[in-house]
């Protein structure tokens, strides 16, 4: 009997228990806060504090829970000799949809076709085909009214659920390990304060991939614009020639940002930009636009294109400012990775010997993978088997869930 074989059958109610209770912890990041504080929401605290509890259960003493919410844990190896690696996952979950009172729905020998959930929302084969995959399996829905959480709460459940593997078969050989369980990862400032020098590991792989079996070989180059827009207040009664609205400015802009690159109308390599958040008043107005390309270039591009969008509502606007503040937010892992080919070729073995055919992609987004990179720690990306990933239609496979974990304990050994 194969190992994932093993962790279907023996762990497979401990991933299932694991993973309900993360994802019952309200850890929706905030990205307003994230700014100024790490971790953005207490939330995140609570299940960085609960796993500390559980690792501190399994023996695991060797830990380090610092101010900003990264969560780092020591391994010894058995032998106690050996190249360290690391594995990394995130505690928040995105703020794009309400991941408050989080109540999934556990769906024992899915029979396939539809499933309805709150407020007239339908998960089904037609919106999700990789349903099919799993007829006669467990998986897991959100209940309509919020995401799920499996990005990334399904990668914490498997990464502790191959540390608990390790605690109760003391025999089996593995290398050194570092753990780190990271906050923030959804707003993209999570590791602005991640303790470098505390990670011993040659290389890392990050558990927030989606698809059963994917591997992510290469993501996007990321940035993010921070636009503010002055207005001139005057009361609208005797406004006219003197009132400058500074919402109307932001919506000037959002509304000159091209069609055809935003996120609903590009995939494959094609990059995007779009606006994410506005807030604000007639006086002053705030706009968050995210961008994103496979090459340097198309960064290059879409800055000064936005740049140029600042000065054309100035100049529609006269009386009013536009200030832009452009800034990276992480980098394709490919420009480090080409120089590790040997890593590619050990993540593709790991999930060939857990029994599949790896799925290698480049993926439409990012990861804390992404920035441990930038730091010097070569980091590939690969699957926690979640779908629907910011939707109120995520789901996972609690199958695709035991291949993660013994993909992980391949990796280890």
């Amino acid at each position: 009997m194969g190992l994932y074989d093993l962790i279907k059958r023996d762990y497979s109610e401990e991933l299932l228990d694991r993973f309900l209770r993360y994802a019952a912890i309200d850890t929706t990041s905030d990205l307003a806060v994230s700014q100024e504080r790490i971790p953005s929401t207490e939330g995140q605290w609570a299940l960085l504090r609960l796993l500390e509890s559980e690792l501190l259960e399994m023996g695991f003493n060797n830990l380090d829970l610092n101010a900003s919410g990264h969560l780092i844990a020591k391994i010894p190896g058995n032998p106690a000799s050996g190249e360290t690696i690391g594995f990394i996952a995130h505690v928040d979950t995105s703020y794009d949809v309400p991941g408050e009172d989080v109540r999934p729905l556990v769906h024992r020998s899915y029979s396939g076709g539809a499933i309805n959930l709150a407020d007239g929302i339908t998960l089904s084969p037609a919106n999700s085909p990789l349903l099919e995959r799993y007829k006669g399996e467990t998986i897991i829905t959100s209940d309509g009214r919020t995401l799920l959480g499996a990005d990334d709460k399904a990668g914490i459940a498997e990464i502790m659920t191959a540390l608990s593997w390790i605690r109760r078969n003391k025999s089996w050989l593995h290398r050194p390990l570092e753990v780190v369980f990271t906050p923030d990862e959804e707003t993209g400032n999570g590791m602005s304060r991640f303790p470098r020098e505390k990670l011993k590991s040659s290389y890392c792989f990050a558990v927030d991939g989606g698809e059963e079996g994917e591997m992510e070989i290469e993501c996007f180059y990321a940035w993010i614009a921070k636009i503010s827009f002055s207005g001139y207040p005057v009361h609208p009664g005797s406004g006219r020639g003197r009132l400058v609205n500074a919402v109307s400015m932001a919506a000037m802009f959002v509304n000159m940002l091209p069609r055809n690159e935003s996120p609903e109308a590009t995939d494959g390599r094609y990059g995007n930009y779009w606006a994410h958040e506005v807030r604000g008043g007639i006086d002053r107005a705030e706009l968050t636009v995210f961008y994103r390309s496979f090459d340097s270039e198309g960064i290059e591009r879409r800055s000064k294109a936005l740049e140029s969008l600042a000065r054309a509502v100035e100049a529609a606007f006269p009386g009013g400012r536009v200030t832009i503040i452009l800034k990276e937010q992480y980098r394709n892992v490919q420009e480090a990775l080409g120089r590790y080919p040997n890593l590619i070729t050990r993540l593709r073995k790991a999930v060939l010997d857990s029994g599949i055919q790896p799925i290698e992609r480049s993926v439409r987004g990012g990861s804390d993978g992404a920035l441990l990179t930038a730091m010097g720690v070569p980091t590939l990306n690969t699957f926690a088997g979640g779908i629907n990933f910011h939707s109120r239609l995520e789901w996972v496979a609690l199958p695709a869930m035991a291949r993660a974990t013994a993909v992980i304990l391949n990796l280890m050994q």
